[in-house]
């Protein structure tokens, strides 16, 4: 799915009336009345309404919501915040429709003091996505009113006050507080931002059947993966398959504190059909590794304690290095020389690697490209050398992509994928209970395979981090989210594959 900045969708609304054909207003009341679709199936015939409207498009989207629900007999109180005494136009046309039906309801606000919320539910419809600036003023007072009721807030399809991409510069005690949002067509970007979790709270995403044309001729960098995107991906096997056809994995990972991480990320490999995996690691590692993963071959560094002495790479399918690593100067030798040898054979880059590049940031003039780097926050601020938030941050992940030409998988919350070309993917699968210990080290172990397998960089990436939530989803099946531990995933492994085996 193409996911756009709220100026985009603008243009595709106005795509929209122009292809179909249809009267702005009219899409407008189309919006609305899938807004009020989905608010009926989350409350019950008693539930009472206060609906907030401002003097913009999203106004009007509330005053149509506000005229259905009066239609259908619900309690509403409509309140038209309007300062300035200026409407849109499909503002001043919802305005005209209500008030026809429903004279002498609306009650105009031009101070705080006239909004009196008695209702259950608040249905806000302040601000949508047209706000490029703080809110402040009356509306400020507005919204911290709303917020402060402690009544249960929907908001049409943006909280007031979120703006859709970008909000470091934004006064954050002046956006809407939402337990739900109900947005249209597609999430906004900065839904998918964990700072902003506290003001969107559940998202659901409804269609309103904005036109595909205007759509396809859209031009993004964003997108959200779905299932149906990865489906054509991953490859049948033939019945004639055998572990010399299915890949040879190198696994450079341990230490000797950190056994776990290259035992997690080599049944991870395993588990997600590579044909054979080598796993080079410190001579105090051998034994438990043999006996965590027998299915593994194993070959010891020189080294008990630390990565230390490159392994011959011609013979392998693809490269993984990372997990368990340690940070050591041997190491840091040892992952440049890696760097310098690796040749042409796909590499993922985990953990300690990545630390290793932020100690040391001459490395990235080795990357190959193509390389897939796969950080999590921390991480990702030791390797781009600097700290931001959100959006600033996704810029900086596109920015490494296209400068270094390589693949970097942000890990998260819808995790984010940037390739070379500048474009940005975002996953839809995973639950909070893989942040724990070890789950990093299992998606490098998949990743690694899909490599191996001789799936493409770009490939690798999304499939691997479709697959590695959705094993976290089944596993979430037996487990909570606070049980759930990295091993559980790796159990999980053959049901997420499954689930993109089935034919619809």
């Amino acid at each position: 799915m193409k996911l756009f900045q709220t100026s985009l969708i603008k243009r595709i609304d106005a795509l929209t009336a122009q292809y179909e054909p249809i009267h702005p207003y009219r899409l407008m009341e189309r919006a609305s009345h899938a807004f009020f679709d989905e608010l009926l199936t989350c409350v019950s015939d008693e539930t009472s309404f206060c609906v907030i409207a401002g003097s913009g498009n999203n106004g009007g989207d509330a005053l149509v919501i506000a005229r259905y629900l009066l239609m259908i007999g619900r309690p509403v109180s409509t309140f038209l915040v309007n300062p300035k005494g200026t409407l849109s136009s499909d503002c001043q046309s919802a305005l005209a429709d209500l008030n026809e039906r429903f004279p002498h309801h609306v009650v105009e606000v031009t101070s705080a003091d006239q909004l009196v919320i008695e209702a259950d539910y608040i249905i806000d419809g302040l601000f949508g996505s047209g706000l490029n600036r703080p809110l402040s003023g009356l509306y400020a007072e507005i919204v911290h009113k709303m917020n402060d009721s402690g009544k249960w807030i929907v908001s049409i399809d943006l909280p007031s006050g979120l703006m859709g991409e970008d909000n470091s510069s934004n006064d954050l005690q002046s956006i809407v507080r939402a337990n739900q949002t109900f947005t249209f067509q597609f999430p906004k970007l900065s839904f998918l931002l964990p700072e902003n979790e506290a003001y969107v709270g559940e998202v659901r995403v409804l269609d309103i059947q904005l036109h595909a044309q205007a759509i396809a001729e859209t031009e993004t960098n964003c997108f959200l993966t779905e299932q149906a995107d990865l489906k054509p991906i991953l490859r049948p096997r033939s019945r004639f398959a055998h572990k010399g056809t299915c890949g040879h994995a190198l696994l450079i990972a341990g230490s000797r504190q950190m056994t776990g991480a290259a035992i997690l990320a080599a049944r991870s490999a395993m588990r997600s059909g590579c044909g054979l995996l080598t796993v080079h690691v410190p001579s105090s590692c051998r034994q438990v590794l043999q006996i965590s993963v027998p299915e593994a071959i194993v070959q010891t560094d020189d080294s008990e304690e630390c990565f230390s002495v490159v392994p011959a790479c011609q013979k392998y399918s693809a490269v993984g290095v990372g997990p368990g690593l340690g940070t050591s100067e041997a190491s840091g030798r040892a992952l440049a020389q890696l760097l310098e040898e690796v040749g042409d054979k796909p590499l993922v880059m985990d953990a300690d690697a990545l630390n290793l590049l932020g100690k040391n940031p001459s490395l990235w003039n080795k990357i190959p490209k193509g390389t897939i780097l796969t950080p999590h926050p921390k991480e990702f601020e030791r390797i781009s050398g600097v700290k931001c938030d959100g959006y600033a941050r996704w810029m900086k992940q596109i920015g490494l992509s296209v400068q270094h030409q390589v693949v970097v998988v942000l890990k998260g919350a819808y995790t984010s994928v940037s390739f070379p070309d500048g474009s940005l993917h975002f996953n839809t699968t995973g639950n909070a209970g893989m942040a724990t210990a070890g789950s990093g080290d299992v998606l490098t172990g998949i990743i690694l395979s899909l490599l191996a397998q001789g799936y493409e960089p770009s490939q690798a990436a999304l499939l691997g981090v479709w697959l590695h939530g959705k094993a976290g989803d089944c596993a979430l099946m037996e487990q909570s989210e606070e049980s759930l531990v990295a091993s559980d995933l790796i159990a999980s492994l053959g049901k997420a594959f499954g689930e993109l085996r089935v034919k619809n």
